[in-house]
């Protein structure tokens, strides 16, 4: 594949720029007009992931807040209603202050509050993560979407943290978000996202908010990405397969860890329902620490002492990464509104990563532990 950095794009004869601008002519054709609307290298990258996710189309984006605020104004418009997982946060809070749409925020478990959340003729869509950031919640996304059907919402869905695990499209979602920065990019060296869902939603060159935004990917960008896309599959597994044996491991210590692929996640049986087989439960785990004084502790041993991982923020790298939730990615969130998502202060996420063997890694830890006092806010009692 080629990288075609043009910004616009000639035609042979004045008439086929009125055929393109009409519809008649289009990037299904080999015709692009302006690479703000269509590029031939992001448009084969969006293609790909219109065939991760099973959908119909997709459009690639440079940020993930660029592709969420594009679909909420596509989808909505001044007076509209969204009803949102309370883990959500950023663009669900920001668009009442400017686009007067307002944002009910529910448990996502609780069906009969969502339910009764989404008003029929009022709410526009229904937004949540397939896998909560960061507690780890995993939606029902087939009876989510049902409600809302029901009621005539469009359901979007950010697959962010279960990419290849869950394929929410397939489940009943009309459109899937990706950061595709994190598991899909692996190298926490890129900034970008898609949209994947039906094309006449992505593929308005006259009123897509897609088009009239101007969330641009680079093409240089799709270029790398594109050739990332192949092995997503083996890393994800790897991934998967870690953040399971280290779960384990760090439960029989008598960590207290949240892992959907533990039995007693209270969705670990729902996952296993909806997940495409072989892929896993997600590459990410938490660990409660109480508090965030007695969080930084570990991390600063686990980063310091061992080199089990790195205190940052983002997800799906190589290397495991670390951050206290409540005092980084969702610090915006006030308390109540913390607490709404079950976000606790010592609420450590950790996005494992596959370098080095796993026993590797695993003594690492343990010699970070080693290094700590063994006392009740990181073992329970036996």
């Amino acid at each position: 594949m080629s990288i075609e950095a043009s910004a616009t794009f000639t035609v042979m004869e004045p008439e086929t720029m009125r055929r393109m601008f009409t519809g008649e002519l289009g990037p299904d054709r080999d015709f692009f007009i302006y690479s703000r609307h269509f590029n031939p290298t992001v448009l084969n990258l969006g293609r790909q992931m219109a065939a991760l996710e099973g959908t119909e189309a997709a459009y690639c984006t440079a940020s993930g807040m660029a592709a969420i605020s594009s679909v909420m104004l596509q989808l909505c418009s001044s007076g509209g209603h969204v009803v949102a997982s309370a883990t959500l946060y950023g663009v669900t809070h920001f668009l009442p202050r400017i686009c007067n749409i307002t944002t009910t925020f529910v448990d996502i478990t609780d069906h009969e509050a969502v339910k009764n959340a989404i008003v029929q003729g009022r709410t526009n869509v229904l937004f949540f993560e397939s896998m909560s950031n960061p507690t780890l919640t995993v939606a029902n996304i087939p009876e989510l979407s049902k409600l809302a059907h029901d009621k005539g919402a469009m359901v979007v869905v950010d697959n962010t943290f279960s990419p290849m695990v869950l394929s929410p499209a397939r489940l009943g979602a009309d459109i899937v978000v990706h950061s595709i920065s994190k598991f899909i990019s692996g190298g926490a060296d890129v900034i970008a996202a898609a949209v994947c869902g039906p094309a006449s939603l992505l593929m308005d060159l006259h009123q897509g908010a897609l088009m009239l935004l101007g969330p641009t990917m680079n093409a240089k960008v799709a270029f790398e990405l594109s050739e990332r896309l192949p092995h997503l599959g083996l890393r994800m597994m790897e991934h998967c397969r870690r953040a399971l044996e280290y779960a384990t491991k760090m439960k029989k210590l008598g960590v207290r860890v949240v892992y959907p692929g533990l039995e007693d996640h209270p969705q670990h049986h729902l996952l296993k329902s909806m997940a495409n087989k072989g892929y896993g439960f997600g590459g990410l785990l938490c660990v409660d620490m109480e508090s965030e004084e007695k969080a930084n502790r570990p991390m600063h041993h686990l980063q310091n002492s061992s080199q089990f991982g790195l205190i940052a923020v983002s997800l799906g790298y190589y290397e495991t990464l670390m951050s206290c939730s409540g005092s980084s990615t969702s610090s915006e969130l006030n308390s109540e509104e913390k607490a709404l998502a079950g976000i606790l202060p010592g609420l450590v996420r950790m996005s494992i990563g596959y370098t080095g063997t796993l026993e590797q890694k695993w003594s690492q830890f343990e010699r970070a532990i080693s290094r700590m006092e063994v006392d009740s806010t990181l073992f329970s009692k036996n």
